[in-house]
């Protein structure tokens, strides 16, 4: 279900929000991959910043897509790595 959802924004180039523990994340969804521990994991950027930083799918909740902030991605995406 998660993975479905970030697919969807990262194809889209829709921000993303949900909670991240207790903190609310704005993100610019780019990839999804695993970590050393073997828990996916998705990177993107912050937004209104320039830090990129990974999120582990177990620690994220209330994910919303918002369909009306698209972004203009500062690294490429490549369609082989969703």
């Amino acid at each position: 279900m998660k993975t479905d959802i970030f697919i969807q924004a990262i194809r889209n180039r829709n921000n993303l929000q949900f909670l991240y523990g207790l903190q609310e994340v704005n993100l610019e969804p780019y990839y999804i991959s695993k970590n050393t521990s073997g828990r996916k994991v998705i990177y993107g950027r912050l937004r209104s910043t320039n830090e990129i930083k990974k999120f582990e799918y177990n620690k994220i909740a209330n994910i919303r897509i918002l369909q009306s902030l698209r972004f203009s991605p500062l690294i490429p995406i490549n369609s082989f790595a969703v």
